[in-house]
């Protein structure tokens, strides 16, 4: 270990580690299930774990798999009786110029949940009128879902919500049916699919600026930011100093059901998402970009020392047992060999965006203070 390193931290958990954790940034408490899994309702807060005897000095001297699922925050509106300005007309990210005259029947839809919870912390909530599978803040639950099988869309449940407005990206499917949605009249807005702690601010402003809430989207854009910043801040506490005693981390996305194995890389948000957590992004060390399939010389020169998943995917091949008998070039992987896996409800662990600061701080626990978690 480096001497350059903040901490002594705790000694190595020689055990195996299998929790459940619920992530908040208040006082600690927890819950042990039948199941012998550990439901932890609050933490203490970054700042206050990083003076704390459960940080790691070694983020490596752990084994098992943990399962972390961010904090329900609520949302907190920028705007409790927001007045769009109307009509606003933009150019989407595919070029297209479109006019909303309309905010009354929103539907907000893409892969992460994240356009749905920006459309509520600007204050128009009460307009949307539907929402995808990722959207399950409390608030939008009573809403009736538009995708079927995951994340396909369906035209006539859309048709049915008779939105007045669209918001959507490339992330959802099929694309005849968002056509369908032009050719029926209803203005359509296409946004950047990209997510990632830098592009925030400015997807947050895409989506206030299609309806009519410029100067709301510019206040929420702004405190996302904030929070953000802060919370990579206290994670940097938490992470070692020096680059070579880093995590180094590859994001795995896995339909065991379909037989999709894909290794993120730079570009896909999960580069974005671990760099924020002060580990290295393996894939995009090797020069993996994108969302590629796996292979095993891929896995194996970048040497892993954790995955990082989606929890639903985790599931679908029977947890780590299936995952190592599925993808067997793991077990010559400092990750595979210590079962070191990180999960985190598909719903969340991509969808920066407001909610992106509680994603941020279960996900440091979870690598950096496993033993603080029940």
């Amino acid at each position: 270990m480096s001497p350059a390193r903040r901490r002594t931290g705790t000694s190595a958990l020689t055990a195996g580690l299998t929790v459940v954790v619920l992530g908040l940034l208040t006082a600690c408490g927890a819950t042990t299930h039948d199941d012998g899994a550990t439901t932890v309702a609050a933490g203490p807060a970054l700042g206050d774990l990083a003076d704390g005897d459960d940080v790691l000095s070694d983020p490596t001297a752990w084994t098992g798999e943990v399962v972390v699922e961010a904090a329900g925050t609520p949302v907190e509106p920028v705007r409790e009786d927001p007045e769009p300005a109307l009509p606003a007309t933009v150019t989407d990210a595919q070029g297209t110029e479109v006019t909303v005259t309309d905010t009354s029947r929103i539907l907000a839809i893409d892969l992460y949940g994240t356009l749905s919870r920006t459309v509520f912390e600007l204050g128009l909530g009460d307009s949307v009128v539907g929402r995808d599978t990722s959207s399950t803040f409390p608030e939008i639950l009573d809403r009736p879902e538009v995708t079927s099988n995951g994340h396909e869309l369906t035209a006539e449940a859309i048709l049915d919500l008779a939105p007045s407005v669209i918001l959507t990206d490339t992330t959802l499917g099929p694309w005849d049916v968002v056509l369908q949605m032009r050719d029926a009249g209803i203005p359509v807005v296409v946004l950047d699919p990209h997510r990632s702690t830098e592009n925030a601010a400015d997807l947050t402003r895409a989506v206030a600026d299609a309806l009519g809430m410029a100067d709301a989207g510019d206040e929420l854009a702004e405190r996302t930011q904030s929070q953000i910043d802060a919370t990579v801040a206290q994670v940097a506490a938490l992470a070692p100093d020096d680059d070579a005693d880093k995590l180094r981390v590859a994001f795995l996305y896995v339909r065991g059901q379909s037989g999709v194995y894909y290794l993120f890389g730079d570009g896909s948000g999960a580069d974005s998402l671990i760099e924020a957590l002060g580990a290295v992004d393996v894939a995009g060390e090797i020069g993996w970009t994108g969302m590629r399939p796996v292979n095993d010389e891929g896995i194996i020169s970048a040497q892993p020392d954790l995955l990082l998943m989606m929890s639903g995917g985790l599931d679908s091949v029977g947890g780590v047992d299936g995952l190592l008998e599925r993808l067997p070039a793991l077990a010559q992987t400092p990750a595979g060999e210590n079962r070191r896996v990180v999960a985190m409800p598909d719903s969340q662990v991509l969808a920066f965006g407001p909610a992106t600061t509680g994603v941020l701080d279960s996900l440091a626990r979870a690598f950096y203070a496993p033993g603080s978690l029940g």
